[in-house]
């Protein structure tokens, strides 16, 4: 019987693993392009804001024919107590014009697209396929094994792109199970509203969009945050939070949700829309401490399956599709040299570790552990915050020198002018 061979390998149709692909097939290179679900994107989730850098560097204006939703002109962020909010928001028309910085994107129709760029390119798509393991001689991993009869195939090199959590890199020993605090779990609903009322109701340009970034006591002492992103015709909302706090608290994602669809001030948003989807996803969120070994003889490690995203500024996919060009470049290099053991495929960390990916990473690597020790920032500051406002915005008789001692007096007796301090100090420590 023949052996099946590629020159590549690429595990898992999402950002990182088609942009390896696309990029190798262009060079000529046999590329296999693996995914288990029905299509490239058909189980691909995220939040929905895709930053346009670095793909417009591998697609120049991929915009014009991309299926993108709405280009993000404004990003807002809203701290909620359990009847209010105080908002922060920068907009900037320019964001609306090319090469723009972020779009709005529902992952389905945009994985499709650039799949279909990569088969164009060569690269052979193997849809409906789950990887079973991995193929070694010696240290030197030569391959895959698939569900499929007969289903071994062969490669110089092996990419793993399938996503938090991976399998393929579990079976070539670089990790065990990820730990609970180190993911979390994602939820979100498509709303469908006409494109006009969508406009109207965010004061939006026609094609430009608005993320809406919440935190506050929704979460219910969670670390996590909530959100609304606008594309055409729907809204995605959802809510993320870490695993190990769904399972400690026994929130229910559905209830969560809902409570913040129900907020006096997010339902005007959200009424008379129709809920078309509800999705699930895991998500990476302990940051550059939780980052696993990135390669190994004949094969690397790519995306989320590397632990690669940077939740303070919900970057993901393009730091995914970053991992995926330096992977490229790495395995040509490696295909020059005749060499992919784990000496030379290393220049993949170095390229890494030289880029904004892991620099950023590294510079936020205290924000998960202080956050989780300090839930405060989610529930107290916010309620602070909101009745502070209240005090201050509201027309009473009573002089605006006694509400100031007033708002004083309540910050310190829920805080306190060391715990103030404290929390300052911890702030700066996630930011410095």
């Amino acid at each position: 019987m023949n052996r099946i061979e590629f020159d590549v390998v690429v595990v898992g149709a999402g950002p990182a693993g088609i942009t390896a692909a696309y990029l190798l097939a262009k060079e000529g290179l046999k590329v296999a392009l693996i995914e288990r679900g029905e299509f490239p994107g058909a189980k691909n989730v995220m939040g929905g804001q895709f930053y346009s850098y670095p793909m417009r560097d591998i697609i120049p204006e991929f915009w014009e024919a991309a299926p993108l939703e709405r280009a993000v002109s404004e990003k807002q962020l809203w701290l909620l107590s359990r009847e209010s909010k105080i908002g922060f928001s920068y907009k900037n028309p320019q964001f609306g014009a090319p090469p723009y910085n972020a779009f709005t994107v529902l992952r389905a129709k945009f994985d499709r697209w650039y799949a279909e760029k990569a088969r164009q390119a060569g690269v052979v798509i193997i849809p409906e396929t789950l990887v079973t393991g991995i193929i070694k001689k010696g240290t030197q991993v030569i391959g895959v094994k698939t569900g499929r009869e007969n289903g071994e195939i062969y490669a110089d090199v092996v990419v793993a792109a399938d996503g938090v959590n991976s399998l393929l890199s579990k079976y070539a020993g670089l990790h065990g199970e990820i730990e609970s605090r180190n993911v979390a779990l994602a939820v979100k609903e498509i709303i469908e509203l006409p494109q006009g009322v969508i406009e109207d109701r965010f004061q939006l340009e026609k094609g430009q969009g608005v993320t809406i970034e919440f935190m506050g006591e929704f979460l219910k002492g969670m670390v996590g945050t909530g959100f609304i992103y606008t594309n055409k015709t729907t809204l995605s909302v959802g809510i993320g939070c870490l695993l190990s706090d769904w399972v400690d608290n026994g929130v229910s994602p559905y209830d969560l949700i809902e409570d913040l669809k129900s907020h006096p001030v997010v339902r005007p948003l959200l009424q008379k829309g129709t809920v078309k989807e509800y999705l699930a996803h895991l998500i990476p969120e302990g940051g550059y401490r939780s980052l696993p070994p990135l390669y190994t003889d004949g094969m690397l490690v790519t995306g989320d399956a590397a632990m690669l995203v940077n939740g303070l500024h919900q970057e993901g996919s393009n730091l995914a599709i970053m991992s995926g060009k330096f992977a490229a470049e790495t395995i040509l290099e490696a295909r020059k040299a005749g060499d992919y053991s784990a000496r030379t495929l290393g220049a993949y960390k170095k390229k890494l570790d030289e880029s904004f990916v892991i620099k950023d990473l590294k510079k936020y690597s205290n924000a998960m552990p202080l956050l989780e020790n300090n839930r405060h920032f989610f529930s107290t500051y916010p309620r602070l915050l909101s009745d502070a406002a209240d005090e201050f915005i509201r027309v009473d008789g009573v002089p605006k020198k006694k509400k100031q001692r007033m708002i004083l007096k309540g910050i310190f007796k829920r805080r306190g002018i060391i715990g103030i301090i404290k929390d300052a100090l911890s702030a700066w420590r996630i930011v410095k």
